[in-house]
């Protein structure tokens, strides 16, 4: 299976975006939708900040509902978060407009958004932006949910029996997810019921969106959806199935490709940084080591200054809540080893100057407690961080 990074529709799945005023920039795509010709079987992970927004509120009970959706609204530019009940009020207004507009049950309808917190959506540009809205199959959809991003976040892959998987993902600033992600779609025309669908986007999340980090902060709109209508005429996917396996493959690797492109376009970033762990005692111990890694500011700093500390990556792996012995740690940095089973073997920093240079810095960690494996994506903490968020307002 190969991806593809443009947005190729699944059969029965349209996308459209435009430029609603919400934003004050006039080129710049704010809103847009993604709608199935039928009802699609769904499936969500939301966040687990204690204030989520009202658009996750309402998105986590609609699906949680019957685990059916035909279509999805989306803005940028305005959070709808910590908006009290006239927000939870305008998510819901949003919700029943698409469904006129659609002729669909409004519980069929999910609704997100990403911005400013602590505002309130200007709902005559909502709806005036809603109506506009058209079944079309194009990538709008990517840009109107772009908020400091810098590039467009899609991915496509076919598979199985002429069966596609499409996705779009934004986020590179309040990233750290916890049983979700920043905003990511993902759509296809294989047929799954919408609860097993669930069990495995939980699972998938884990390996995927939970394992990346910018700066540590979960989002209060964080959301992750998959719909699957069903309309490439295939037999319906079942658990313990050779189909299923495929699927899992195929759904597993479109997410990878879209956590790591969230990754590598963290605010500021000019690395992408990699953890690569084994030897521990289970997969859960190292994805918590691999993501203590990327997610250390100290590590993210050494990245950014190109400086060939690797103690800091030391230090970081001894801050995870892992039970572990120096004598069995190995390290090493972009193919360069420097640490063999607790001894130093790379005396002199400066051998690694080049390979910290890297736009890609790969980080590989054998623990010695067992077979667990796991991994985990972050990017370097620069001076345009900083820059980003302390103008994000202004």
């Amino acid at each position: 299976m190969e991806i593809l990074n443009s947005l190729v529709w699944p059969r029965g799945f349209y996308g459209d975006g435009l430029h609603a005023k919400l934003s004050r920039y006039s080129d710049k795509f704010d809103l847009g939708w993604i709608v199935s010709d039928c009802v699609a079987d769904a499936a969500g992970v939301f966040t687990l900040n204690k204030f989520p927004a009202a658009p996750v509120k309402l998105t986590k009970k609609t699906i949680h509902k019957t685990q059916k959706l035909q279509a999805l609204v989306v803005n940028s530019t305005n959070a709808n978060s910590f908006t009290g009940q006239e927000g939870y009020d305008n998510a819901l207004s949003e919700q029943k407009i698409i469904a006129k507009k659609l002729e669909l049950d409004k519980d069929l309808v999910a609704v997100s958004s990403t911005g400013i917190i602590g505002e309130q959506l200007p709902m005559k540009k909502m709806f005036f932006g809603i109506e506009k809205l058209r079944k079309c199959k194009n990538n709008h959809i990517a840009q109107a949910i772009m908020t400091t991003d810098t590039k467009q976040k899609v991915a496509s892959l076919k598979f199985g029996q002429n069966q596609m998987l499409t996705g779009v993902a934004k986020g590179s600033g309040m990233i750290h997810p916890n049983m979700g992600t920043m905003l990511s779609f993902i759509c296809t025309d294989a047929k799954i019921d919408g609860r097993l669908l669930q069990k495995l986007l939980c699972e998938l999340t884990e390996l995927t969106f939970n394992q990346i980090t910018i700066d540590g902060d979960t989002s209060t709109n964080d959301m992750l959806i998959v719909m699957a209508n069903g309309a490439s005429g295939q037999p319906e996917i079942l658990a313990n199935s050779k189909e299923y396996d495929l699927f899992k493959r195929a759904l597993h690797l479109l997410m990878k490709n879209l956590a790591i492109k969230i990754a590598s376009d963290g605010e500021g970033a000019s690395k992408l940084v990699t953890a690569n762990v084994c030897g521990a005692e289970n997969n859960l111990d190292a994805r918590m080591i691999a993501k203590k890694i990327v997610g250390s500011n100290l590590v993210k700093a050494a990245a950014f200054g190109e400086d060939p500390n690797w103690g800091r990556v030391i230090d970081a792996i001894g801050n995870a809540e892992v039970d572990l012995e120096a004598y069995k740690i190995s390290l090493t940095i972009n193919s360069i080893p420097v640490i063999y089973k607790g001894q130093v073997i790379l005396n002199d920093p400066s051998f690694l100057q080049d390979a910290v240079k890297d736009k890609r810095l790969v980080f590989d960690v054998s623990v010695g407690n067992g077979s667990g494996k796991g991994q985990a994506w972050g990017s370097d903490l620069t001076y345009d961080y900083v820059k980003i968020n302390a103008m994000y307002r202004t």
